[in-house]
């Protein structure tokens, strides 16, 4: 019994707690988590963050984003080279796209045995399968969130309009196949396919930013086999959650409550095609990638991919999360706010963390928060002319933005000079925007020009009065915009709070019963223009209930926008751009605040991981040190075998006197 109880102890002190099998430990294997399953990976509609770290390695997409390079550089993928637009005789504009021989989709049962490869389910990609894809985009059926960036080709909304109409005089129409569908309407005429490895699409007027839509999921090549054999019918999985690409990982576990798993696709076109642009590891980019460690050189230039997996396990709490990535045993991950000043001290790791080898990479991305003000209000706005511009920029002068930072982010932003962030064409490093950067002497001057002296309202006599509307009623949340507050309170002026839920401030925001809100924007593609767009006035809530929150309205402004838009970035795009950037600097409809930033923690043995910002982290890049990596998880987790012992010796003291009286019996 005895012996029992010791070989139970210390069987149990030397029980590891990893997590993945022991015969796993060698493999080139990246690990990390996910919190909640993607609802779709359907690439016409998936559109989440969590949603593009599997479509963004599984689909291969037309055109690519430098993987080094910023601002952002497109570069080809499946099409040989990036097009340029080819103006036509009746204004039209024609992008061209030759697309790379011999790709393949992943192997799957939808497609039957192909003789001529060796027999395997699957067949080479063809200019139709994007074309096929292009189509489900407009189709209404699909409700694509990216279906009215697709207006600009030729017959693209008259197609739609076609299949609507179809399908509502003819129920039985849409049983039929899907392709069977959109050849009867008739295919969209702006999408053509000359030949088997050509696709030409045609616009109405010049549109360079379409470009940037190709290198994205949602025109990646889809088979129609895969639509129709996906339904959902006969223990069928459904197209959401069984995506076929040509990308260089294949999904080939999709536990959506425990575990998600990328293997590499041992057919990927970049293994035969080693020199293309997207298979090499850039040579070419930021030179603190490689001096700061986030790059290792000994893989600039060589052929991708270098993982054999990619394993997702599932994680619903932070604190869970995080201390499995402490203990190893996942690769990377962010910085939970419980352990923030812990890990990060004077903006870097602590010394704890940079003893266990740790990296620390910092991204801001393509996005912008602000403090906006209603342009159609007759106090904050356009009808008090020159007395409430001076107004705005009074109060845009107090807000101290690095203090809200290190307040209520742990720092994590970078204050904003203009709406343009770091890493786009057009974005100045040098510029300072005089009206961000606090001054409240030069404040308390502008009010009294304004003739709100000490912040007094003439016509009350008292401190002058306005809403400062949220749609986030949480402490938390009211916190922030009392810092706010508090801040225009030092000019005499009264704020008023008004926080409610998102539903109502969106009501308000659509009968235009605001003064003063806050928002936030974070960008589709990396070009300027889909910031400055913000401001047009064509694009104002109240007119239609666009983008342009602020309903700022400029002549010169929108005049400068027009002629901006669908340049390409030249030198006379950048001046544009400057001159645009100086009429908001005056004008003030918005107080812009922060560019969010990034921080992401990684393992030293994790290789290449620089954070993207824009786009899903390409897993093709990455790789690891998988003999590292298993000596540090021993060394981190060492089983506690001293409960053991004690407890081996309590039980010895336990079941003594028996033995003692035992023996003594037997005698």
């Amino acid at each position: 019994m005895l012996l029992t109880a010791a070989a139970g102890l210390l069987t149990l002190a030397a029980c590891s707690n990893n997590p993945y099998p022991s015969a796993d430990e060698d493999r080139k294997i990246l690990y990390t988590s996910f919190q909640e399953a993607p609802r779709t990976l359907d690439p016409a509609v998936a559109y989440t963050t969590s949603s593009s770290v599997i479509t963004g390695n599984v689909f291969d997409t037309l055109l690519e984003y430098h993987y080094r390079k910023r601002p952002y550089e497109l570069i080809p993928g499946l099409a040989r080279q990036v097009p340029e637009g080819r103006a036509n005789a009746d204004g039209t504009v024609n992008y061209r796209f030759e697309l790379r021989a011999g790709v393949e989709f992943h192997e799957d049962p939808c497609f039957p045995p192909n003789a001529a490869l060796g027999g395997r389910r699957t067949r080479h990609v063809t200019s139709a399968d994007i074309a096929f894809q292009l189509m489900r985009i407009a189709d209404p059926a699909i409700n694509s969130p990216v279906r009215s960036n697709f207006s600009q080709v030729v017959g693209f909304a008259a197609f739609s309009k076609r299949l609507a109409e179809k399908r509502k005089l003819d129920p039985s129409f849409d049983g039929r196949p899907a392709d069977a569908q959109y050849a009867e309407v008739g295919g969209i005429a702006g999408i053509r396919t000359p030949e088997r490895n050509t696709l030409e699409i045609v616009l109405t007027h010049a549109d360079p930013k379409i470009l940037y839509w190709f290198a994205m999921p949602f025109t990646t090549p889809l088979p129609k086999e895969t639509v129709a054999y996906y339904d959902g019918n006969q223990g069928r999985a459904r197209l959401a959650d069984h995506p076929i690409g040509t990308g260089p990982f294949i999904l080939t576990i999709y536990e959506k409550q425990f575990r998600m798993i990328l293997d590499r696709n041992p057919h990927w076109w970049g293994l035969a095609d080693s020199k293309a642009p997207a298979v090499v590891l850039p040579v070419e980019g930021d030179p603190e990638d490689v001096s700061s460690g986030t790059i290792d050189k000994a893989y600039l230039g060589r052929p991708a991919p270098f993982l054999s997996r990619v394993e997702f396990r599932r994680e619903r709490e932070g604190i869970p999360r995080f201390n499995k990535f402490l203990q190893g045993y996942y690769d990377y991950g962010g910085i939970i706010k419980e352990s923030f000043d812990a890990v990060i001290q004077n903006d870097r790791l602590s010394p704890l963390m940079r003893a266990r080898g740790m990296r620390l990479d910092k991204s801001v991305e393509p996005s912008i928060f602000y403090i906006g003000f209603n342009m159609d209000d007759p106090t904050v706005g356009r009808a008090g002319g020159e007395r409430s511009r001076k107004l705005r920029q009074a109060m845009s002068l107090v807000i101290d933005v690095k203090q809200y930072l290190e307040l209520f982010l742990n720092g994590r932003g970078v204050p904003a000079q203009s709406l343009l962030p770091p890493g786009l064409y057009g974005y100045n490093r040098d510029y300072r925007n005089p009206f961000r950067k606090v001054d409240i002497d030069k404040a308390r001057g502008l009010l009294k020009e304004a003739g709100y002296a000490g912040g007094i309202d003439p016509a009350t006599g008292q401190p002058l009065r306005l809403t400062f509307d949220t749609g986030n009623t949480t402490t938390a949340g009211k916190l922030q915009y009392q810092f706010f507050i508090n801040a225009w309170r030092q000019l005499g002026l009264d704020v008023e709070l008004a926080a409610t839920n998102y539903n109502q401030f969106q009501d308000k925001v659509r009968k235009g019963s605001y003064q003063i809100f806050t928002w936030g924007w974070i960008a589709d593609y990396p070009d300027p223009e889909n910031f400055l767009f913000l401001l047009q006035g064509a694009k104002a809530r109240s007119n239609g209930n666009g983008p342009n929150t602020a309903n700022f309205k400029d002549p010169d402004y929108d005049r400068l926008y027009d002629a901006m838009k669908n340049r390409t970035n030249d030198a006379e795009r950048g001046r544009i751009i400057a001159e645009m950037l100086k009429i908001l600097e005056r004008r003030r409809p918005w107080i812009e605040l922060y560019h969010r930033e990034a921080y992401e923690l990684s393992h030293g043995w994790l290789k290449n991981a620089k954070p993207t910002g824009l786009f899903s982290t390409p897993f093709k890049y990455l790789d690891v040190d998988a003999t590292a990596r298993a000596k540090s998880r021993l060394a981190w987790n060492q089983p506690v075998v001293w409960p053991a012992y004690v407890l081996l010796i309590l039980a010895f003291a336990a079941i003594a006197p028996g033995i003692v009286t035992f023996y003594r019996e037997r005698q």
